[in-house]
């Protein structure tokens, strides 16, 4: 696999949410915003870039009767240390979030992406296999937050343009969080599919 291809997988073909439905928790519950989701979004991607880095580094040290516990102590460090930042320069964000972002260590994005990639790949290969995974995951959220924040509050990165007699409340809880996702979800895999039928067809062809 080509190094584009191990950064780009994880925008929509192997997109963690929409594709993989990994992280389905966070991905409800802080997408009633745009601003959420992206601090979400930016957190995850930067735990899950510095974990894989360690973890790959490490793979061939870390016993393998004790590499979950590893990973969990590795993942949990980073994740402290984006929590105390966020807290320290962003504590609107990290009001809002709440304990979501010490959830990160559990997150099983970044315990899947280091037990299925980084424990076996380079650092190089991890890296780009982290930020793509990251940026993947923070497409979905800003995509359901986008919907959500729009028709639920009638605002945008909280610029609000539509009046509030005219929100559908239904949109920022629960129900309408499940509503978004699912309806994107199948969006996007429908035109991963579309895509993917497409390609074979043209590789079927020249062959």
């Amino acid at each position: 696999m080509s190094k584009l291809n191990i950064l780009t997988k994880g925008f929509f073909k192997e997109n963690p949410s929409l594709i993989l439905v990994l992280g389905t928790c966070p991905t409800l519950a802080v997408t009633t915003s745009v601003n959420n989701a992206l601090g979400m979004g930016a957190a995850t991607t930067f735990v899950l870039l510095m974990s894989n880095i360690i973890i790959s580094a490490l793979k061939n040290v870390i016993p393998d009767k004790v590499r979950i516990p590893c990973y969990i102590v590795i993942i949990a460090t980073f994740v402290s240390m984006i929590d105390l930042l966020i807290q320290g320069f962003v504590p609107a964000l990290s009001a809002s979030l709440g304990v979501f972002i010490p959830l990160i260590v559990v997150n099983c994005i970044v315990l899947g992406r280091a037990e299925a990639f980084a424990n076996k790949n380079g650092v190089v290969d991890s890296i780009l296999d982290g930020l793509g995974m990251g940026i993947g995951f923070t497409i979905s959220l800003i995509l359901i937050a986008a919907v959500r924040e729009i028709l639920g509050a009638g605002s945008f990165f909280g610029f609000q343009f539509i009046p509030s007699d005219y929100n559908i409340l239904i949109f920022v809880l629960a129900p309408g969080a499940f509503f978004v996702f699912g309806f994107i979800m199948a969006l996007v895999r429908h035109l991963v599919t579309k895509v993917e039928n497409k390609r074979k067809l043209k590789c079927s062809t020249n062959n």
